[in-house]
């Protein structure tokens, strides 16, 4: 099981819908983020895109000095940036990494955003340019030369001259819930992510993206992106849930669920779908909370409950077929140790930052009577 963080260059708050609790998110912050997530041994953070973020490549470059070993998924935009530069872009990111980058393609969902980049396609239109953009940006990516002419692209000699570290390329990672976009995963993508529906929905999401795959020979690995609300009790997690949306007020839910009705995205829709805009109706499934997506865009569901309930229903993904779960809590900064010291655990992770094998050399926990060294329970 691999685990990732998030780094928040949306913004990041202690409620949501509110300027109450909200902390400016600026380069320090997000370092903090980063290197937190690096030092407690989560395997990489997702860095989100869109008008409303911070630029991901920008972030991305500017904190990798910051951190060891912590990989970093970022965006690329087919339809608004060229396949060969954005190839170039991820070699360069790549070496100077020394292999920590992982690409997330994103189509787009919201035509408002998309036509404000100059991007005026339909749904449909903007998968046939992702299509024929992964044909050029793969190719080009592991070395070769290409000459393609598409529907909507065309390059010739198309190539880039300092190839990645990773091989053939950084691994491409995606998501999208319509038809076009599981057959384009199951064709091209690497890693099929999807955002925290009840299990038999994810598991159906799955069972397509896997048949899509193997009418070409192949398959696909597969992840998730959840909030994640763990306390050490479960009615202390509820609480929590509960006072995350407190300052949320009802004009506050109908104007943002209004905005989201514009998206296209199947996904998105979906997502809007499981709670409706009701507060009424927000446990969707055991333990899966969609609190969060009554004001926020994109993945708005949580795993709320104590360390074990929650872990449970991890484990209930693992067991679909899910192998990488990438995790976020608000303030982003506290919920990354929290979720580590909770979770972590009880998790078969793949991954643990390595301790040494040394006595302590400093303190490791608080002393007791300025004395004695806490034993572990």
């Amino acid at each position: 099981m691999h685990l990732f963080w998030f780094l928040p260059t949306h913004g990041d708050s202690r409620y949501l819908g509110t300027t109450h609790g909200a902390r400016a998110v600026d380069h320090g912050y997000l370092k903090q983020v980063a290197q937190a997530a690096d030092r407690l041994g989560y395997e990489g953070v997702l860095i989100p895109t869109g008008r409303s973020c911070e630029d991901s490549w920008v972030v991305a470059a500017s904190l990798m000095p910051f951190t060891e070993r912590l990989k970093f998924l970022v965006a690329i935009r087919p339809g608004t940036i060229s396949p060969t530069v954005s190839a170039r872009q991820a070699a360069t990111l790549d070496r100077f990494s020394n292999g920590r980058l992982l690409i997330n393609v994103v189509t787009g969902g919201d035509p408002d955003e998309q036509q404000g980049d100059g991007s005026f396609l339909t749904h449909a239109e903007r998968y046939e340019v992702t299509e024929e953009f992964l044909r050029i940006w793969r190719g080009v990516a592991r070395g070769e030369t290409v000459h393609f002419h598409g529907k909507h692209l065309r390059v010739e000699n198309a190539k880039a001259l300092y190839p990645p570290i990773q091989t053939p390329y950084p691994p491409l990672w995606f998501g999208g819930s319509s038809e076009p976009a599981i057959a384009l995963a199951g064709e091209q993508v690497d890693v099929y992510l999807t955002w925290g529906e009840p299990p038999a929905a994810v598991a159906e999401k799955i069972a397509l993206a896997r048949a899509a795959a193997a009418r070409h020979g192949r398959t696909l690995k597969f992840g998730i992106r959840l909030h994640v609300i763990v306390r050490e009790t479960s009615a202390a997690a509820w609480k929590a849930a509960d006072e995350l949306i407190s300052h949320v007020t009802d004009d506050t839910i109908a104007s943002a669920q209004k905005a989201f009705a514009r998206f296209d995205s199947v996904g998105q829709q979906r997502m809007a779908a499981l709670h409706g805009g009701r507060r009424d109706r927000l446990e969707v499934s055991p333990h899966l909370w969609a609190g969060v997506g009554l004001v926020r865009g994109g993945a708005g569901t949580a795993l709320v409950g104590n360390a074990e309930e929650v872990a449970a229903r991890i484990r209930e993904y693992a067991d679909l077929g899910i192998e990488t779960f990438i995790l976020s809590g608000y303030p982003h900064l506290e919920e990354s140790y929290r979720v580590a010291e909770l979770l972590f655990p009880l998790l078969p992770l793949a991954y643990r930052r390595p301790t040494g094998t040394t006595n302590l050399t400093g303190p490791f926990g608080e002393m007791i009577a300025n004395d004695p060294v806490p034993q572990p329970v």
